[in-house]
């Protein structure tokens, strides 16, 4: 069991090492003097930051309703695939190859074509961010509802059990260990997404404000926008964590 010692030694150590590394980090800004074009130090980016609270704040904001609906669409159409694969081996044999092409596709190359097809707001950031949400869930899900005990199904069906009754009954539960594991890497993917869509062509958002603060070289701004983006990132995983612990506490005895 995990206890409250334990909790905090597990939080106390990553900040006492990121307080360490940004230390190091400033003091060998003021031993060798960086161009904080180059490389602003920790305060140079504190200090842009706050100049900037709430640009940071609003277009970190957009970013994340985008990360979030993507999310959302991606996972629950995944979900919704594996459970037609499990049921129908032809069906699965006849799509999963594209889902694979899908994936093995570089982003940069899909993000521009996404843009033709539906403008430079925030739907097209959207579909990216399902677009990269989507295979993870995808193959974790289809493993989840298909690797059940088959003496469990046979119990079922000696009862007479459909294949409705067996879904919801057993395929569902037992999926919901591999489900939220493929949703915590799809939380970051689909930042990851959103932020990727944004550089193609976006009038706000994260990606767009770190585009326009290179054009004028504006670097303090840029680590400022990325460790944003990053801490919100962060917070989606770790939500998702939360919500497992809840609903699949069988898994998570502690």
């Amino acid at each position: 069991m995990c206890t409250p010692n334990a909790r905090l030694k597990s939080f106390v150590t990553p900040v006492a090492t990121l307080v360490g590394l940004l230390a190091l980090w400033e003091l060998a800004d003021l031993i060798f003097s960086f161009d904080k074009v180059i490389l602003p130090s920790p305060i140079e980016i504190i200090g842009a930051f706050f100049q900037n609270f709430s640009k940071l704040i609003a277009e970190t904001g957009v970013t994340m309703i985008e990360a979030v609906f993507g999310f959302v669409l991606g996972s629950a159409s995944a979900y919704l695939l594996a459970i037609v694969f499990v049921h129908s081996p032809a069906i699965q044999k006849a799509v999963y190859p594209y889902a694979v092409a899908l994936k093995s596709t570089p982003l940069v190359a899909i993000a521009p074509l996404l843009v033709v097809w539906f403008g430079n707001g925030m739907l097209s950031k959207v579909v990216m961010s399902a677009l990269v949400a989507f295979f993870p869930v995808l193959v974790n899900s289809v493993s989840g509802l298909a690797n059940i005990d088959q003496e469990l199904l046979d119990l079922m069906k000696s009862l007479s059990a459909s294949q409705w009754q067996i879904l919801i009954k057993i395929r569902i539960p037992n999926s919901l260990g591999y489900l939220f594991a493929s949703l915590k890497t799809a939380t970051s993917m689909s930042v990851v997404g959103a932020v990727i869509g944004e550089y193609t062509g976006a009038t706000e958002g994260i990606g767009h404000l770190i585009n326009t603060s290179s054009y004028y070289l504006d670097t303090p701004l840029m680590f400022a926008a990325i460790v944003c983006i990053s801490v919100s990132g962060i917070l989606f995983f770790n939500l998702m964590g939360i919500l497992e612990k809840k609903l699949v506490f069988w898994k998570n005895p502690s």
